[in-house]
């Protein structure tokens, strides 16, 4: 018996070198909601999913030159992730695959399976749209384009 069900991820951080840059990416680009700023402290803090929904902290590392690069995956509806692999490039952004090879439309994990766009933040950060997939997993595609994904779904059903 677990300590406590876990029933989702409520928050997750990240380090930053430019916060103000940052919080410009993560709401005007990303259109995540500022819940606060604490700038003694060089953090701010981002609603994902509106607010008490889950929550995006950002913290600025200043001049260190220690650097991370961490992943973080945002949970979307598919038709925003369709339409996100152009919206990314017109906001000079390079969708991706999970290998970093450049995409025209989202990737199937088919062992999930779940829809994908991989892109990085302004600090190389590598973040993800995904959305789960309503169909059985069939881990012997291993990773295709979303159409290759529905014509196999379509021979089989």
């Amino acid at each position: 018996m677990p300590i406590a069900p876990i029933r989702g991820l409520f928050e997750t951080h990240l380090t930053v070198a430019d916060l103000d840059r940052s919080i410009a990416f993560y709401r005007d680009v990303l259109g995540l909601e500022l819940a606060h700023v604490i700038p003694a402290r060089h953090a701010a803090f981002l609603w994902i999913g509106g607010p008490g929904q889950a929550m995006l902290g950002l913290w600025c590392i200043h001049s260190s030159p220690m650097r991370q690069r961490l992943h973080t995956a945002f949970r979307v509806d598919l038709k925003d992730m369709v339409a996100a692999v152009e919206r990314l490039r017109a906001a000079g952004i390079e969708p991706r695959e999970i290998g970093g090879a450049r995409i025209e439309e989202p990737v199937v994990l088919a062992w999930m399976p779940a829809a994908s766009v991989y892109f990085d933040d302004p600090d190389g950060h590598s973040l993800e749209f995904i959305c789960m997939l309503p169909d059985d997993p069939r881990p012997d595609l291993g990773t295709v384009p979303l159409s290759m994904w529905r014509a196999a779904q379509a021979a089989v059903g």
